[in-house]
């Protein structure tokens, strides 16, 4: 596909003129639309085509280790070692097939959550407004757009009213920018077409209808995605997983060296030797950690998708059971969010039908994305428009935090301006008190700041209305216009405290995760709300505030403020980062287009089904109900995956840890191998299947009470605590072959394989409790496959495959011992794990 940026289309006039002269009214049929996206491929960027599935099993091969297996089983057929070559690669291909298996129905169930809450566009498809996926758009389509929208291609404007966009993502222009259905006449670069919209830009406000031209990697942020979209910063759980590769493979490498060095001098056949440090290395790695990751996960997502919380990312579910600090807006999460106009007064708190009026046309004539505070004006009183005629307007954004509309009545045309109040007073030169205009000054400016402030106290959200003539020809509103404005009054507004939110955030606090209030709105209104649901305010800081504070400054003061006001977008995502930097892990709750940031840069974003599309594409997790109740289930959700993750690391690493160095210390002593290569390989791949139920299992209470993290100093200990006594009974079990049953070669292998697996698989019904075994029951499957698995160790030197493996028949009087020293070696570890988890 020809690159966007070079071709420069927005420039071509003969290409806008055909564009322009496409049938606007029909749309794509269905059959073209399809042809198209075939053509072309899915409207995205950054995620490549899905490949088929033979491919994505062949990458499972990409794993050193187990090309280093099937290096080892080919030296083994040229050598004539044609069963060792039948072992291995049996093995190797039972490992990938059941990896690539389970990881692709995580896959396929998180796939298909996510697709359920895909952004998605309105499209004429053959006559018909429709609803489709932003994915399957096609260049040709015609989309119609509005205020919160995504665009979702770099597309011609067709049509357009009160049209402004933000496209900073491309430019780093913060100001929206208007479109225009028109070709301007110069254009030095894309910044100047504003005839065309581009993809990744938001809608500000008004509504457009435009003919995508270009999608995908084919778009302007296509080309350039790989440098304007920063992937976010690694979170929590990313970093543990990084951190505990690291260690892992450091062992590795040190036992398989130490290993080869030994054979090496002891004499031993060279391929013996290789096969055996290959062998050790597979058995050290948890090599079936990710699937283990995966499934957890994916199993995860299916119960939050039960509990209305749809996930987009899986990792975010541990990140949400680690998080300890939750930043949340005010407005619907905390409230109803169903907003009613209680009030209308002019600057000295008296009642005014001036101040609603005003606030009335203002709401009526604004294009852009109307809030729920527009909605309460509209609903609370109608009025007569019919003289009034809207000649232009200046959106609301979240700097200015007001929206201005340009209105004529007679000839007259005046300015009405809605907005925050201390951005609004700060214009303000005169104030209406009846028919009089008289002078702010200082008295008179804290006299209003009274009226606003009693208001505020009492739990209403506020709003100030202001206004200014303008000359007749004044046909362009822009934003220097906001000055010398002649104040009203004030809309005073109720947005009542969710019943719900008092118990979920009391809960949530109990399990161990502080609440921040990060708003836009006044610091009296939220107080007033925070009293309300119990909720103490520790600090607060206010946007103004934060904006003075240097980033070292602002995470000193984050760690005992939970109240943030009347913050900006930037503000907002400062505060975040700067909670994150004191090493917490931090959940951001919001809905809005202010939101984005913040929802990106915290290490789980959450957001509802009936977000803006630019905060529902940013967010990790999408709640289809706004509760945070079900948010309190998602965290213990998160708790339980995180749990059982754990589990198998804490087991993997311990007990393969013991194995290992038990292999690698007998191998200093013994004329022969501790193991043969390939019971190695078949131990670690029976192990493997005993631990395929543990995504299913239960998680004790006390393992979600308080958020967890990946602490690499807990798996250490437990791997060189648990690991040592694995050790001591894998050595008291050679002593017992040598000297009790004056094992040969092929028994002692045999015995030592036996008892490897019971103790390493019988394990984990003590790591995976705290608390007693007896009491905290395993899921089924997870008994059944362990237990089977012992079972099947056991009986399978009596089996024809025996000598395949070469395995031979144990004396009855091994297993009496064995069950003895499995006994004693749980409650060893039981014991010790309490004394790990105690220090920890």
């Amino acid at each position: 596909m020809d690159k966007p940026l070079a071709q420069e289309w927005w420039r071509d006039a003969a290409l806008l003129a055909a564009l322009r002269q496409a049938d606007a009214a029909q749309g794509l049929s269905a059959e073209l639309a399809a042809q198209r996206l075939a053509e072309v491929g899915p409207n995205r960027f950054g995620q490549t085509r899905a490949l088929p599935g033979w491919r994505q099993y062949l990458r499972h091969f990409r794993n050193p280790l187990v090309l280093t297996l099937l290096l080892a089983s080919a030296v083994s057929a040229a050598t004539g070692e044609a069963t060792n070559f039948f072992i291995i690669t049996a093995i190797v291909l039972l490992s990938v097939t059941l990896d690539f298996w389970q990881e692709l129905r995580a896959g396929q169930v998180v796939e298909r959550l996510r697709q359920s809450v895909a952004v998605r566009a309105t499209v004429l498809r053959s006559g018909q407004w429709q609803e489709h996926p932003v994915a399957d758009l096609v260049p040709g389509d015609v989309v119609q757009l509005s205020a919160g929208d995504l665009v979702p291609g770099d597309a011609l404007v067709l049509q357009a009213r009160d049209f402004f966009v933000n496209q900073s993502v491309l430019t780093g222009e913060s100001y929206p920018v208007e479109k225009h259905a028109g070709m301007p006449e110069v254009m030095q670069d894309l910044q100047d077409a504003t005839h065309a919209v581009f993809m990744g830009s938001s809608v500000v406000s008004g509504m457009a209808q435009a003919v995508l031209v270009r999608t995908g990697e084919g778009t302007a942020m296509g080309e350039v995605a790989s440098s304007l979209n920063q992937e976010a910063a690694p979170t929590s759980f990313d970093l543990g997983m990084r951190r505990f590769g690291m260690v892992i493979l450091r062992l590795t490498f040190l036992l398989v060296l130490f290993v080869l060095l030994v054979n090496g001098l002891m004499g031993r056949p060279l391929l013996e030797s290789f096969l055996f440090a290959v062998a050790l290395a597979v058995g050290l790695t948890p090599e079936l950690l990710p699937m283990v990751v995966s499934v957890t996960l994916s199993r995860g997502a299916m119960r939050m998708a039960q509990q209305a919380i749809v996930v987009k990312r899986p990792s975010a579910i541990q990140d949400l059971g680690s998080m300890d600090v939750l930043c949340t807006d005010k407005t619907g999460t905390l409230t109803e969010a169903h907003i009613r106009m209680e009030r209308h007064v002019n600057p000295l708190g008296q009642d005014s039908e001036r101040s609603l009026q005003l606030a009335w046309l203002n709401s009526h004539f604004e294009s852009g994305l109307r809030s729920p505070l527009d909605e309460a004006i509209l609903e609370h009183r109608s009025f007569d428009a019919s003289a009034w005629t809207k000649i232009d307007e200046v959106p609301f954004d979240f700097e200015r935090r007001r929206v201005s509309v340009l209105l004529e009545q007679g000839g007259q045309r005046e300015l009405v301006v809605k907005g925050a109040p201390d951005d609004i007073l700060k214009l303000c030169t005169r104030y209406e008190d009846g028919d009089v205009q008289v002078v702010l000054g200082d008295a008179a400016l804290a006299q209003v700041h009274a009226t606003c402030h009693s208001l505020e106290d009492d739990g209403f959200r506020v709003l100030a209305i202001a206004w200014r003539a303008v000359p007749p020809e004044h046909d362009h509103a822009v934003v220097n216009d906001e000055s010398e404005l002649v104040l009203v009054g004030f809309a005073a507004f109720l947005d009542p405290p969710k019943e719900s939110a008092a118990g979920a955030l009391q809960a949530l606090q109990q399990s161990g995760v502080a609440i921040k209030v990060v708003t836009g709105d006044s610091d009296r209104v939220t107080r007033h709300v925070c009293r309300t649901l119990g909720l103490p305010v520790q600090g607060v800081l206010t946007g103004a505030e934060v904006a003075q504070l240097s980033d070292e400054a602002l995470r000193a003061q984050v760690e005992t403020v939970n109240l943030f006001c009347r913050v900006n977008p930037s503000q907002k995502n400062r505060v975040i980062q700067a909670i994150r930097a004191r090493g917490h892990v931090v959940g951001y709750m919001g809905d809005g287009v202010n939101d984005a940031p913040s929802l990106h840069s915290a290490d789980v974003g959450l957001s509802v089904d009936s977000a803006v599309d630019v905060a529902k594409a940013a967010a990790d997790m999408i709640l289809l109900r706004p509760d945070l109740r079900i948010l309190q289930d998602a965290v213990l959700e998160g708790r339980r995956t995180f749990g059982n993750i754990l589990k198998y690391i804490l087991m993997g690493t311990s007990s393969n840890f013991g194995n290992m160095f038990s292999m690698a210390g007998a191998v200093l002593f013994l004329p022969f191998l501790p193991m043969l290569p390939t019971q190695i390989l078949l131990n670690n791949i029976l192990y493997d299947l005993s631990e395929l139920p543990i995504p299913f299992d239960a998680v004790d209470v006390q393992d979600i009470a308080q958020p967890r993290t990946m602490d690499m100093g807990l798996i250490q200990r437990f791997m060189f605590t648990i690991g040592p006594v694995s050790s001591l009974f894998d050595f008291i079990t050679f002593a017992v072959l040598l000297k009790v049953f004056d094992a040969s070669e092929a028994l002692f292998q045999t015995g030592w394989f036996v008892e490897s697996l019971c103790t390493q698989v019988l394990v984990i019904f003590v790591i995976r409790t705290r608390g007693n075994p007896l009491r905290s029951r395993p899921h089924p499957m997870l008994t059944a496959t362990s237990l089977g698995i012992v079972a099947l160790a056991m009986g399978l030197p009596f089996t024809p495959l025996a000598g395949v493996f070469g395995f031979t028949p144990l004396p009855t009087g091994f297993y009496a011992a064995l069950a003895v020293m499995v006994l004693v070696y749980l409650l060893l570890v039981m014991v010790v794990r309490r004394q790990v988890e105690r220090h920890n």
